[in-house]
């Protein structure tokens, strides 16, 4: 099976905007300020997007836990 880059892209998109949600959420709750919850929900999001593609890409990669 082979997978493109394309859906490794689309999949840390979708889980970014779930975590960063949570992150906004619980920014927001713990200050009590929601532009804390705003800036640090989309910090989050743009960073760990690009750290889970990397991470996707070398996994793509990678035999570990292949079968042929």
């Amino acid at each position: 099976m082979t997978e493109k880059p394309q859906r490794h892209i689309a999949k840390a998109i979708t889980w970014r905007v779930v975590a960063s949600l949570t992150t906004f959420f619980l920014g927001w709750i713990v200050t009590g300020n929601i532009d804390f919850g705003l800036i640090i929900g989309a910090s989050d999001a743009i960073i760990k997007i690009i750290l889970y593609y990397f991470h996707e890409r070398l996994w793509h990669r990678s035999k570990f836990g292949r079968v042929e």
